[in-house]
């Protein structure tokens, strides 16, 4: 009898051990376990974001980890090397500072765990193994473009006064996004058909820290006192949906926004839902779509490959130089929307619903 109960006991014992080998069902220990680093929840893009990686890598049965660190730069570092000490397989990054990681990185880096750079470049560290991201560039060659065509700058219209606006100095995107714009804007303001009456014309002083909607707002209310009492601005470049919402705020602070002063053409980024209800509502007047479901796809993808020691997809090797290394880089592409394709981008393709935009 004892000898039944002693090989009853290893039987369960061999059947517990292989029922927890296989993942308990989900799979996700096996696989591998995801560290996603978010910057914050105070913008939807990044919510959206956060949401779609998880349930890509869940989808193909990963262990997953997500944070936001709600743009403090220290909390981003302190819940990276806590994911580190969870023992994490790999790291994707959307970095709030992206010359903050460096020192967090190594640590990653000694322990084994690869790195992906999600959106935003990071910085001053050879431990960056791929870069997940947009054609940056061309979001502001797609605003500046739009701008161009709106005002009609290609048939001789003119002049027209416009203001710059940047995103936070310390992502590496906002200056492709600026630099993109100018690309475009430049001859016009060279040639006189585009006016900054402010003179404001360089990054630097258009930057918004944290891209903070408030922060616009207030240089909005500062460049309408100071040089437009009399005449009206016609256009503003504006890199993204949440300093796009500052700026109409302070516009229409003045009196923009009636048959007399109609609002200036205003562009954006992200598709946010509080800016695709305003360009449904003639305030906001462009916006910049990216895909983020495809782009946690394209980070799903990177890190499959590099967990299984292979090479990642990449579509450009010479664009994005950290400052130590040239990161290989997966670019997808950007959609300009407004008011005449807002269906088919953001509704046919089920990015929102149309009760979601109705609300």
């Amino acid at each position: 009898m004892k000898k039944f109960f002693a090989l009853l006991f290893v039987l369960v014992l061999v059947f517990s051990m292989a029922a927890c080998s296989s993942g308990g069902g989900s799979g996700g220990e096996e696989k591998g376990y995801v560290g996603i680093s978010m910057p914050t929840k105070s913008s939807e893009r990044w919510i959206s974001d956060g949401k779609y990686m998880k349930q890509e890598f869940e989808k193909q049965d990963y262990k997953v980890d997500l944070q936001y660190a709600e743009d403090v730069v220290e909390n981003q570092v302190s819940q990276i090397e806590n994911m580190i000490t969870k023992g994490v397989d790999v790291l994707v990054i959307a970095a709030i500072d992206g010359e903050a990681l460096t020192n967090v990185l190594d640590k990653a880096h000694k322990q084994g765990i690869k790195v992906i750079a999600y959106d935003r470049l990071i910085k001053k560290s050879k431990y960056v193994d791929y870069y997940a991201t947009f054609d940056n560039f061309k979001v502001g060659v797609l605003q500046g473009s739009y701008i161009v065509d709106k005002l009609g700058l290609k048939d001789g219209k003119g002049p027209f006064n416009i203001e710059l606006f940047g995103g936070s100095p310390d992502d590496n995107n906002a200056y492709f996004f600026f630099d993109g714009a100018i690309s475009v804007l430049k001859p016009y303001m060279d040639s006189g058909k585009l006016v900054v009456k402010s003179g404001q014309t360089e990054f630097k002083q258009g930057a918004t820290l944290r891209w903070d909607g408030a922060t616009a707002q207030a240089r909005m209310d500062n460049l309408l006192s100071a040089h437009y009492t009399k005449d009206r601005v016609d256009a503003v470049l504006s890199p993204y949906d949440g300093i796009s919402i500052g700026i109409l705020s302070s516009l229409k602070g003045v009196g923009y926004g009636t048959a007399d002063k109609p609002l200036p053409v205003v562009t954006g980024q992200d598709a946010e839902l509080a800016s695709v209800k305003s360009i449904m509502n003639d305030e906001q007047t462009q916006t910049v779509f990216k895909d983020t479901r495809e782009l946690a796809k394209k980070a799903v993808e990177m890190t499959q490959a590099v967990l299984k020691g292979e090479e990642a997809e990449v579509n450009d090797t010479k664009t994005y130089d950290n400052g130590v290394k040239v990161v290989p880089a997966y670019l997808l592409e950007p959609v300009s929307v407004d008011k005449t394709n807002y269906k088919e981008i953001v509704i046919d393709s089920g990015y929102y619903s149309e009760s979601e935009l109705s609300k």
